[in-house]
């Protein structure tokens, strides 16, 4: 694989509205970003990416665009993001913004006017579809937010539109040239702004098949159904793509695109990423993952039961992806994002938060790939925890409340389930101090609710923290073998998670304990270097003592 600059980057993942607030409204924003370019440096990070800022209802927190050519009011001004741009380069960094290509708001010009004028050109730029032979929606595939698909023209016309989210974020027609062509003007446009890359939101959901069709089901009725094979992965999306980003590295090569690929497997990671197509430099799959369900309870749904981790199940994800990406692409590294709840909450241990956390992330960021961390992640953040089912904002949530409810589940019961497993809650604001609301903001923040007590201030002040853990650790990352070697998964007992990186000169085993038994491991050479270790791990001549989550990594001597 030929190098470039983003092969060898720690990418670091900001919400803005919840990152620091520089004008205390309780809403984050981007001099609040800005102000904290120096922090990231110093905790390693070379590469920030941002989730949407454009300006948008906030139905959906920016997913949802009304104008790509402005920010948003709430989170500041074009001079705010042109200083935010030229600080992070002054500081040697990267920055990437998060890219809304599938759909807009239905507050943007085009869908007014698509509304307004049934005859106009922008009519086209979104998925029209005449009413089944009964009068009802055209097929019954369902929503991810919920729901169908389908939404009745709200100006009063026999159509229906498609929404594959929320149904005021209609999806665009990518069949429709004019659509193709404004959506590279807008990435042309921040690309020249001076970003350094985009991250393709939902880009495999761009083409969808006949509507015509109808997914089977037993009952034989119009319940809108997930129905991913429709509207997940289709060929034209390999032609939509490649036609985008052909067009933004000719003018500008050096451009990363890291595509959301959110259920892409193995085999569709290289398609998506494989050189000389120009397609996707990487992509983010959530395949990654992998919870038990053995202890779920049958008597309600499933949908936001916490589950531990199933740790053979996740070596073997881990394995799959690696041995596919070898020769094609780099795999990108994370354990949570915006769309789950935070690691600390859904894997780590509260009786080990500390070497829990040091533990998983060793796991992790070693491996061949690029690391992405989430805001907070470096401190051990965990899930805010709401009082309210009304906090959560999330049209799936009253269904799992009722069958909870039904199966005699209490509120407090249910509320400690979604505060455990809702990406809501891990959108909290961000720590920085002990000061009121941690030094957020001095307002009431966007996102509030119960918190645990870590901040930065005191974390930076600590040489055994997690921050400081995080920090070696990504110090680590830049040196050989863990620039250009390669994956090696170990065999190990169940819960520890054990492989080695090898360049063809060094190589470093990675041995980690994902459980609060106390494990032994045999390394696969003898000797070496220790290079970083947690949790009392100790290894004389081959044998590594691991307590509860430990880990040790040591270099061949």
């Amino acid at each position: 694989m030929s190098k470039h600059w983003y092969d060898q980057q720690t990418i670091y993942q900001i919400y803005p509205k919840s990152f620091n607030d520089s004008n205390h409204d309780g809403i984050g924003d981007i001099p609040g970003i800005t102000a904290k370019i120096p922090y990231l440096k110093q905790l390693g990070i070379t590469t920030i990416w941002l989730n949407p800022i454009y300006q948008s209802p906030q139905v959906d927190n920016g997913y949802d665009v009304s104008d790509y050519y402005q920010v948003d009011s709430s989170l500041g001004t074009m001079t705010d993001v042109e200083t935010l741009i030229k600080t992070v380069h002054e500081h040697g960094m990267y920055l990437i913004f998060d890219f809304v290509l599938n759909h807009t708001s239905d507050q943007h010009p085009w869908f007014k006017q698509a509304l307004a004028d049934p005859q106009s050109k922008y009519r086209d730029y979104y998925l029209w579809q005449d009413p089944a032979a009964d009068g009802g929606r055209p097929n019954n595939w369902g929503s991810f937010f919920g729901g169908s698909v389908w939404a009745k023209d709200p100006a009063g016309g026999p159509q229906y539109y498609f929404h594959l989210f929320d149904k005021r974020m209609p999806d665009l027609n990518w069949k429709n040239p004019a659509v193709q062509q404004a959506m590279r003007d807008v990435a042309e446009f921040w690309v020249e702004k001076g970003i350094d890359g985009l991250r393709l939101d939902a880009f495999i959901h761009l083409a969808k098949a006949d509507f015509r069709q109808t997914y089977p089901n037993r009952t034989g009725d119009s319940t809108p159904i997930i129905s991913d094979m429709f509207y997940a992965h289709l060929p034209k999306v390999h032609q939509y793509l490649h036609d985008f980003v052909a067009v933004i590295k000719a003018k500008h090569p050096d451009t990363y695109v890291v595509g959301e690929a959110s259920s892409a497997d193995p085999h569709l990671m290289v398609d998506y990423t494989t050189p000389g197509t120009d397609e996707c430099d990487q992509v983010i799959t959530f395949r990654t993952f992998a919870d038990d369900n053995t202890q779920d309870d049958p008597s309600f749904s499933d949908t936001f039961q916490p589950r531990p981790m199933d740790v053979t199940a996740y070596k073997q994800n881990t394995v799959g992806i690696q041995a596919a990406l070898a020769d094609t692409s780099l795999p990108t590294l994370y354990w949570n994002n915006h769309d789950m709840a935070r690691v600390a909450t859904r894997y780590g241990d509260p009786d080990y938060p500390q070497a829990s956390a040091k533990a998983l992330a060793t796991a992790l960021y070693l491996q061949r790939g690029i690391p992405i961390i989430y805001y907070g992640e470096e401190l051990g953040l965990t899930n805010i925890r709401y009082h309210d089912i009304a906090d959560f904002e999330d049209q799936t949530v009253p269904t799992f409340v009722a069958s909870a409810q039904a199966a005699g589940k209490s509120k407090v019961e249910i509320m400690r389930m979604l505060n455990q497993t809702h990406k809501m809650a891990g959108r909290g604001p961000m720590q920085w101090d002990n000061t009121v609301y941690h030094g957020f903001s001095d307002h009431l923040p966007w996102k509030h609710g119960d918190t645990d007590d870590m901040n930065a201030q005191a974390e930076i002040a600590d040489p055994d923290s997690i921050y400081h853990y995080y920090q070696q650790l990504l110090q680590l990352k830049q040196c050989a073998p863990f620039t250009n070697g390669q994956f090696i998964m170990l065999g190990s007992a169940e819960q520890l998670f054990t492989y080695l990186i090898d360049d063809g000169q060094k190589q470093a085993a990675i041995v980690c304990n994902l459980s609060a038994q106390a494990q032994t491991y045999l390394l696969p050479f003898v000797g070496g270097k220790v290079l970083l270790v947690q949790g009392g791990a100790t290894y004389r001549g081959r044998q590594v003592t691991l307590p509860a989550w430990s880990s040790l990594v040591v270099k061949s001597a």
